[in-house]
């Protein structure tokens, strides 16, 4: 996984990466090859449902055919990154296990591909948030692509950028920052200068820079990646959407909403041309920029913006789902701030109760929307435990 950062928003996983395999020579498509093309057609469309039912099918297809393990391993993928695509990593992860059986049995233990799977799996658990999990997964990686590539080759960099993500996820940037100066050094070394992964290890550092409070660095790097994805795809291409979020994180940061809101704006903007006005992709760029009308006491503007992407949630995710549930809480919280507290209560209450629902009792969202409900001046009622009152 290349990384931009952990705050910054990633438009639309690479459609690439759900693969489809070629036609049959025979005149009509196999059932698989139907169920696997629906699923990819259906991912794009941001139909995650119809995506998941697809890709399901597809693996039983494939499943009872008996087919080669190539095949097997382009459904598990599609599927496990359908999974990840909509956080959820509990369902992602028995098929990333799968996967990397089955490239270490038929690849061997030192194979690009096992390391890819390295990534995977880890992906997973840092998303789970278990950082000491994931640590030894991104290190293997790292140690498979040291032995197998070139010292400089920009698939090292892809590594260090992954084991730095860990490190800066808990805290550790003294840590971190260094992985990330090598990862920039070798692209700089190895590819062309305005190459779209220098942009991605500008990002990543600048990041590291802001959480540090060093402003000036990491709006200077923000502005250097924004000036290259410009060049390389034009102002109006989706790439450069984090850029431009990025940027607008350093100056919301540091109270200065009359320069982030222009660049919210021109990002959401973007993404309305690029995309499906309900694709689950809009939703952190809508949520970006209601928060900044949030801050800046503009109720009317966000408002707006929240309920679009909570719907946007809801019908890609699902009403029981807990990104929804989060959804729910930042309407919840915009109505808190105005005082209407009989708004925003049910809010609480239902993203409370899903969050119970899926994440258990003792996840530290519960706590968040606990809170919530204790600021709102109502009572709070929790659901009763499973081993009593």
């Amino acid at each position: 996984m290349v990384r931009t950062t952990s705050t910054c928003v990633q438009l639309l996983v690479p459609v690439c990466c759900l693969i489809l395999w070629p036609l049959t020579a025979e005149a009509q498509m196999t059932l698989w090859e139907k169920y696997q093309r629906a699923g990819v057609q259906a991912y794009k469309q941001g139909s995650y449902a119809e995506a998941e039912q697809q890709f399901t099918t597809a693996l039983e297809e494939a499943e009872r055919l008996g087919f080669p393990d190539q095949r097997l391993i382009v459904t598990l993928t599609s599927l496990a990154m359908l999974y990840s695509a909509q956080n959820q990593p509990d369902k992602a992860e028995p098929l990333y296990q799968r996967l990397f059986m089955l490239r270490e049995k038929t690849l061997g233990p030192e194979h690009l591909e096992v390391a890819a799977s390295l990534d995977n799996l880890a992906e997973v658990y840092e998303a789970q948030g278990q950082y000491s999990r994931a640590e030894p997964f991104y290190q293997r990686a790292l140690t498979i692509r040291e032995k197998t590539l070139t010292p400089n080759h920009p698939g090292i960099a892809t590594s260090l950028d992954n084991l730095a993500g860990i490190y800066e996820a808990q805290g550790q940037h003294s840590k971190a920052e260094p992985l990330y100066q090598r990862a920039l050094t070798i692209r700089e070394q190895t590819l062309k200068p305005n190459h779209p992964s220098i942009a991605t290890s500008l990002n990543n550092l600048a990041e590291i820079y802001q959480v540090q409070g060093r402003y000036a660095d990491a709006e200077a790097l923000h502005k250097r990646a924004l000036a290259l994805r410009e060049q390389v795809f034009g102002p109006d291409h989706p790439h450069v959407i984090t850029s431009l979020n990025n940027l607008a994180l350093v100056y919301t940061a540091q109270g200065q909403y009359d320069k982030a809101e222009p660049l919210y704006e021109r990002a959401v903007a973007i993404a309305e041309r690029a995309l499906e006005p309900e694709h689950p992709d809009m939703v952190a760029m809508l949520n970006s920029l209601a928060d900044l009308y949030r801050m800046q006491g503009q109720y009317s503007k966000a408002e707006p913006l929240f309920q679009r992407a909570l719907a946007i949630r809801e019908r890609a995710l699902g009403p029981e789902h807990p990104d929804v549930a989060l959804s729910r809480n930042n309407l919840a919280g915009l109505y808190e701030a105005q005082g209407q507290h009989s708004k925003a209560e049910p809010l609480y209450q239902r993203a409370l109760l899903v969050l119970e629902k899926t994440l258990g009792p003792d996840h530290p969202d519960i706590a968040v929307s606990l809170n919530s409900l204790g600021r709102s001046g109502n009572t709070v009622r929790r659901s009763p435990s499973p081993c009593g009152p």
